[in-house]
């Protein structure tokens, strides 16, 4: 889901707000394996712009013409909204959402709450989970089931997958993967959200070893290339680093050049990054020349045309 991106003029490098960023992310249940795929930034500011909802469908459908419409989509409470449930069902895509407590259900011909239901659910199985906190590991005992139900308006077969021992309420998740009463079936749409803890990592990573809310330059189309490279970035660093023989060995040099102490985490994002900055500025230091003369119109910029 999208989150609020601090912007600072090129000019002034004050923060400037109104801009918005959203960062989707491949991965697999029980794999730390992630992939980059789409990094877009707008502004409501914008004479293009429509609305989130907007945004977030051209997302969707940018994801869904590269993938031929595979892959589930994972979104937490920010995504429990009617304007993206009609088109993902009406896409054929399915997901995993997160709902807040009022959502309305049809559950047994009858107009429920999702917290009412999910007060009721009988919990079918339990599951011990090890939850990451920063250097320290919190062991979680997770209790779950689910019931039938549907969207008022819409014919069809939802589930409600309920989930309890992650906090004082139950965790409630809306989905159309389809679903038996089996560990196997619920499981994976429970760990399905749960990878959402990786993915909220690699966009912590993205922000802060990337400075990405803090790139300055002074129009909005130049803004989102960079924001496009940045992508680029990312996606090499997670992705062709460490997939070859050859690649491997220099993402191996990188993480060593990253002089990390205690070793190099789970998430080896962090020390790649690292790495990478400390190589760029040694080879600065070879690769500088001469400063370029002051430009009569203005400080340069960069004159890519919108990637986004």
């Amino acid at each position: 889901m999208p989150y609020l991106a601090t912007v600072r003029d090129g000019s002034t490098g004050e923060l400037v707000s109104g801009y918005w960023a959203c960062v989707a992310v491949a991965c697999e249940p029980e794999q730390r394996r992630v992939i980059p795929i789409h990094l877009r930034l707008w502004s409501a500011d914008a004479p293009d712009f429509d609305s989130e909802n907007t945004q977030l469908l051209q997302v969707i459908d940018t994801i869904r013409a590269a993938t031929q419409g595979r892959g589930i989509y994972v979104m937490d409470r920010g995504g429990d909204r009617i304007k993206l449930f009609n088109p993902l069902l009406d896409r054929g895509l399915r997901f995993i959402v997160r709902l807040t407590g009022d959502r309305e259900l049809i559950y047994r011909q009858r107009t429920v709450l999702a917290e009412q239901i999910g007060r009721d659910c009988p919990m079918l199985f339990a599951e011990s989970v090890i939850k990451e906190e920063g250097q320290s590991e919190r062991r979680l005992q997770l209790e779950y089931g689910f019931r039938p139900v549907r969207l008022p308006g819409r014919s069809e077969q939802l589930y409600l997958v309920v989930v309890r021992g992650l906090g004082e309420e139950p965790l409630l998740l809306l989905t159309n993967v389809a679903l038996s009463p089996s560990r196997k079936s619920l499981w994976f749409v429970v760990q399905g959200y749960l990878t959402r803890w990786l993915v909220e990592e690699t966009i912590r990573f993205i922000k802060q070893s990337y400075h990405l809310e803090d790139v300055r330059v002074m129009q909005y189309d130049r803004l989102r290339n960079l924001v496009a490279l940045v992508l680029a970035a990312v996606y090499f660093s997670a992705v062709w680093l460490g997939e070859s023989l050859k690649l491997a060995v220099l993402a191996t040099r990188v993480v060593q050049v990253a002089k990390r102490f205690f070793g190099v985490p789970d998430f080896h994002y962090y020390a790649l990054a690292d790495g990478i900055s400390v190589l760029f500025r040694k080879l600065g230091r070879w690769l500088s020349g001469p400063p370029l003369p002051d430009d009569p119109a203005g400080p340069r910029q960069l004159t890519l045309p919108a990637l986004c």
